[in-house]
């Protein structure tokens, strides 16, 4: 019985010093800055959410969550950073989907693999609008599409392999139709082409076409989600529009480099799900046309796998390509 307990103790002791040899090995989370790499300009949805949580963190932690602008290629040059930084957990990505989901399918050269990174937290998702320069004259899709089979038009985009560049190939290929893809730095660039005229129209994010809608400057036409958006409630859904090939929705992840020490990245995932379930939180997630997922570990990878695989399939179907 003693030979038993000693044998126990001894058990004990060893596992008590590996757990301590492994918490020695990887310090408490955060105990420095987090770097927050968003791969838009500053105003857009994703970089609203990622400061909002940032500040809260912030307070949780009393530890700087900073925000760093990242635009370019398609959010292949905030991608980059975060899968060459240290993997430590102190240099966060913030981006969408078509990074990973469209990028690989249209860059033959990308710097990084989509491995290099993995998904924390899948955080919510949203549609874009479609939307017309009021002098064309078009009411509703169906008025798009007619001119679309008679002539071609210029659709603006936030970039190549951006969500409306992607759209703008699914609608052609749906439709029928004959669009020509103009793609701008970002998506307030896209938005004020198609008010100043320079193209006759665009599917971009909601939040941004909306105050331009609100005077008269765009003519909204349906959006892209599976259903209205609560800040555009009479505006009609692609579906319900007659063109359910075009429904096709933006989703926000969170990503950190694929060596990140799992104890640093679950104190990471546990800290920004806790903020995204904020009351408030969820009420800015709903201000920004967003529907909340919150899907983490097995869960958000399957979701940008589907997505994947669905995206390669239209790429090959419409010859997508970088301008």
């Amino acid at each position: 019985m003693k030979k038993r307990n000693a044998i126990l103790s001894f058990a004990l002791l060893c596992t008590a010093l590996l757990t301590g040899h492994a918490a020695a090995q990887t310090p408490a989370w955060p105990s420095k800055p987090v770097k927050f790499i968003n791969t838009f300009p500053p105003g857009g949805p994703s970089d609203i959410l990622a400061r909002a949580v940032g500040d809260a963190l912030q307070k949780q932690f009393s530890q700087a969550f900073v925000v760093e602008n990242k635009p370019g290629a398609s959010g292949s040059l905030g991608a980059d950073l975060v899968a060459k930084a240290p993997a430590d957990g102190y240099t966060v990505l913030w981006g969408i989907d078509t990074t990973f989901t469209v990028n690989p399918h249209i860059y033959k050269n990308q710097p990084y693999k989509n491995s290099d990174l993995k998904p924390l937290v899948v955080v919510a998702s949203s549609g874009l609008l479609v939307g017309v320069h009021p002098g064309t004259g078009y009411k509703s899709m169906q008025d798009l599409v007619a001119a679309g089979k008679s002539k071609t038009l210029n659709f603006s985009s936030g970039g190549s392999g951006s969500p409306g560049h992607l759209a703008v190939e699914v609608f052609t290929d749906a439709a029928g139709i004959k669009l020509t893809h103009i793609p701008y730095k970002g998506n307030s660039p896209a938005v004020l082409a198609i008010v100043a005229g320079e193209v006759d129209g665009g599917v971009l994010a909601t939040t941004g076409m909306l105050p331009q809608v609100k005077a008269g400057k765009i003519s909204a036409l349906a959006v892209t989600s599976r259903k209205r958006s609560t800040l555009a409630p009479d505006v009609p859904t692609v579906a319900e529009a007659g063109v359910k090939e075009l429904e096709n929705e933006v989703v926000y992840v969170v990503m950190v480099s694929s060596a990140t020490p799992e104890p640093v990245a679950q104190a990471l995932q546990k800290a920004v799900m806790d903020a995204l379930q904020q009351a408030d939180m969820q009420k800015r997630i709903a201000s920004l046309d967003m529907d909340y997922e919150g899907l983490t570990g097995s869960l958000a990878a399957k979701r940008l796998a589907d997505l994947y695989q669905r995206y390669g399939r239209v790429i090959q179907a419409t010859g997508m390509k970088v301008e």
